[in-house]
């Protein structure tokens, strides 16, 4: 079969953006979502602060940037979801089309972390409502330890919430990249980004910003060790969103005449600047509170609450703050449900509305097993791991870091490098040259590590 009837097989070129900032928009929402607001600070915590935060920037630019130009170089050239961009691009490099089993490793991953993903985006949304409705007026540790909880064991209430976030979702999808996701992204991200700056602005006045940034910005080098670099490494990963399938398939999208490098970069910076607002509007209210900022996973839903109760103009903050974290959660919901619904619609030629609902059936009727591993089924373990844990640790201990392995080995020692230069636009320069000893030799090894590293714990 050749490159011309492969194409025809899998379906036309798909749609591109109207715009460089639409592509940007949604690229950086897909980034940013509860990775950044959720996760950082917790995983901030746990390991240091500003010793890990350094470690994180480092690993963002040297080991982030060379992938994700290399993930959204393959989506370009091949124009189709992440197993047939994978298959299309090793025809042409005449390689073996079982490459495309990458992008099926993406995918399944993509599809693993959403259905983890969506419940807990369906907590942010519940949290929304309890904070436009109170405020959180009125409650204390006990009180915020006990909600929470109350949360986990109501299956019907949390299949509620997990299914309005996936039709929030699905209907951005279902409208197309244009009419959907562009136009969502193009009013959601810019509004994100006011809302964290309104929030560390009222953290300036009210107290608790010091101590903040000093815990975000002032090092402490004797607590680097193995252990935080691996949790940056992972960190790192999760949120740019390597090997996710998503910034694959928006490559898919892209114009020739946009800069991958320069969009690169822009994408990792407002996703580690957005990481590091989200320190900055969490860490005040946790340190002005008293409370401890190695709280954990728990450390939105236990802790802030108790925090919002307490601290002037509370009522609107919180509203402000689960606004802010469920348009995160949606737009990289988004990127995650349309690789998958791209993949339908070439695999099994189904229109776009057809494979938006499939999928969104596939994923709610799964994310009832993520639901119930809260509480019905809390016992039952996997190698002493509960369901979400071993869904967590499947996706991002072992596809994420295999996905993205294989990526940099098929762009970095299967793809011509003159392709490279020119898909790039580098030229002949030192830019492309560091590029490239970094996708062949430095990011292939470091994401090795964090595998081999991330199975032996």
């Amino acid at each position: 079969m050749d490159l011309r009837s492969e194409r025809q097989y899998h379906g036309n070129v798909p749609p591109g953006w109207s715009s460089r900032f639409a592509f940007l928009m949604a690229s950086v929402g897909f980034a940013v979502g509860l990775g950044n607001i959720w996760r950082f600070p917790y995983i901030t915590g746990e390991n240091g602060g500003g010793a890990f935060v350094l470690v994180y920037l480092c690993c963002a630019f040297a080991i982030g940037v060379p992938i994700l130009m290399a993930e959204l170089l393959v989506g370009r050239r091949g124009r189709m979801s992440p197993p047939g961009a994978m298959r299309s691009v090793a025809l042409q490099e005449r390689r073996s089309k079982h490459w495309q089993l990458v992008g099926g490793i993406n995918l399944l991953a993509a599809f693993t972390i959403l259905v983890v993903y969506c419940v807990i985006a369906g907590w942010v949304l519940n949290y929304l409502f309890k904070a436009v409705v109170s405020g959180f007026a009125g409650v204390d540790r006990v009180v915020a330890i006990q909600s929470f909880t109350n949360l986990l064991g109501d299956t019907g209430g949390m299949l509620f919430w997990t299914l309005l976030g996936l039709a929030i979702t699905g209907s951005i999808i279902y409208a197309g990249v244009k009419n959907g996701i562009e136009r969502a992204v193009t009013v959601l991200m810019p509004g994100l980004f006011i809302l964290l700056l309104a929030l560390v602005g009222y953290n300036v006045v009210v107290g608790g910003f010091a101590e903040a940034v000093d815990y975000l910005f002032i090092a402490d080098f004797s607590k680097i060790n193995a252990s935080v670099v691996l949790a940056a490494v992972g960190q790192a990963f999760f949120s740019i969103g390597v090997a996710m399938a998503g910034m694959m398939t928006y490559g898919a999208y892209l114009p020739k005449s946009v800069s991958i490098p320069r969009s690169v970069m822009l994408i990792i910076f407002a996703d580690a600047l957005v990481a590091l607002l989200a320190g900055l509007v969490i860490f005040p209210a946790v340190f002005n509170n008293g409370m401890d900022p190695a709280g954990g996973p728990g450390l939105i839903f236990k802790t802030l609450p108790v925090a919002f109760a307490q601290m002037p103009g509370g009522h609107v903050v919180s509203v402000l703050f689960f606004l802010l974290l469920s348009v995160a959660a949606i737009t990289s919901m988004v990127g995650l449900l349309e690789p998958l619904t791209c993949w339908l619609e070439e695999h099994k030629g189904y229109v776009r509305h057809k494979s938006a609902l499939a999928i969104l059936v596939l994923i709610a009727a799964f994310s009832v097993v993520s639901i119930l591993g809260y509480n019905t089924l809390a016992d039952y373990t996997l190698a002493g791991n509960d369901i979400n844990s071993t869904l967590d640790y499947f996706a991002n201990q072992i596809l994420l870091p295999i996905g993205g392995l294989l990526i940099a080995i098929f762009v970095g020692w299967f793809i011509r490098r003159e392709v490279c230069r020119t898909e790039l636009g580098l030229g002949h320069g030192a830019l492309f040259r560091v590029w490239y000893f970094l996708i062949r030799y430095v990011v292939p090894t470091a994401v090795f590590l964090v595998f081999v590293l991330g199975v032996g714990e």
